[in-house]
């Protein structure tokens, strides 16, 4: 059985974006200041993104959530999350 070991431990991440890696990403993060304020919106778009793809939250409509419970299959609007870390857009 594979289970996921919950460790206390932190993950560091360091990356570079630029904005033809993803426009709409870069366009979101620049406008805030470098630090605490940049990587606080990283981290409010990463967990939105987390919960749309396992479907506790719906894209696009407006309403309640969907189910709490994740979704045993990808569901349609995960593929949408999904390329948001994909190839940016050609302008």
């Amino acid at each position: 059985m594979n289970q996921v070991k919950h460790e206390s431990r932190s993950i560091r991440l360091v990356f570079e974006l630029a904005r033809a890696d993803n426009p709409r990403l870069y366009d979101e993060l620049v406008r805030f200041p470098q630090g605490t304020k940049r990587v606080n919106r990283l981290r409010v778009l990463a967990y939105d993104g987390l919960l749309a793809q396992y479907g506790v939250i719906a894209l696009g409509r407006p309403g309640p959530a969907l189910d709490a419970e994740p979704a045993r299959s990808m569901p349609e609007h995960a593929r949408v999350t999904n390329a948001v870390f994909g190839p940016g857009d050609a302008e």
